[in-house]
């Protein structure tokens, strides 16, 4: 597998991966919006989805990693060069990033009319409470980005380890393509449907990152965007939808050589 075969697979799937789970949570969340209050399980079944879309995309180019949480498990597994992990975990992130910004082109009008809408509206009185606002999740973040209900890092991380353990050790275990070093065809479909049950089980407490490209990078994306009114991109919170994941990839990978390898 060459350079540009990683780099082509990993930004198209993780792009449409990206494009596809947060489409549909600008679906949900949006007022003026078809798909308007569907609820958690459109949301879980979104991204499951478009986990299968990217997966199919790029499985027969880069072995569809789209998580640099799972190209650290497959590295630590051996069917990874560590040598190509930088290439990896770089252009998941482009993919992630060039994903949301085709959410905000494809939502462009909802956007505009949700920052508008006087119910979200949430303008800073002081100039203290302006450099906090500043750092605080602003009213369409969750679009980009997760987010804890009960704000607590402890176990914010924990939740975030446990699940990227379960997705990383259901990947490891399952069959590769023929290469080892991504999924094959069957391995796809498992993998979203294990995606779809991670979030409807674990996904409650933080919305279940489970991929630190996915999101950190609209999470910047977000914070780039020319959207006045849109708030902070929640840069305290930021850490642990990166740290969090790895760590559950990390243990995952310990566990499978140790018991399944």
């Amino acid at each position: 597998m060459s350079t540009s075969d990683i780099i082509t697979g990993e930004i198209v799937g993780t792009a449409m991966l990206v494009l596809l789970g947060g489409g549909v949570c600008a679906a949900v969340n949006f007022k003026r919006s078809k798909a308007h209050n569907a609820g958690w399980v459109a949301i879980t079944f979104g991204w499951g989805l478009g986990v299968l879309t990217g997966a199919y995309i790029a499985a027969g180019v880069s072995g569809a990693h789209l998580n640099p949480a799972v190209t650290l498990g497959l590295a630590l597994q051996g069917g990874t060069d560590w040598s190509d992990v930088p290439v990896y975990i770089a252009s998941e992130l482009v993919g992630a990033m060039l994903g949301a910004f085709l959410v905000w082109i494809a939502y462009y009008g909802q956007f505009k009319t949700h920052l508008a809408d006087l119910d979200v509206q949430s303008g800073p009185l002081d100039q203290d409470t302006a450099e906090v606002a500043v750092q605080q999740a602003g009213p369409m973040l969750g679009i980009f980005s997760t987010g804890p209900e009960i704000r607590n890092a402890a176990q914010n991380l924990a939740t975030e380890v446990i699940a990227t353990f379960v997705l990383v050790i259901a990947i490891l275990t399952q069959g590769l393509n023929d290469d080892g070093n991504g999924l094959g065809t069957l391995g796809v479909l498992i993998t979203a449907l294990v995606v779809v049950g991670i979030g409807l089980s674990l996904g409650g407490p933080t919305g279940y990152a489970i991929n630190p490209a996915r999101d950190l990078g609209p999470r910047i994306v977000h914070a780039l965007l020319p959207l006045k009114g849109k708030g902070g991109s929640d840069w305290g919170y930021a850490w642990i939808p990166v740290v969090g994941p790895l760590i559950g990839a990390a243990l995952a990978g310990g566990l499978y050589n140790v018991a399944f390898a």
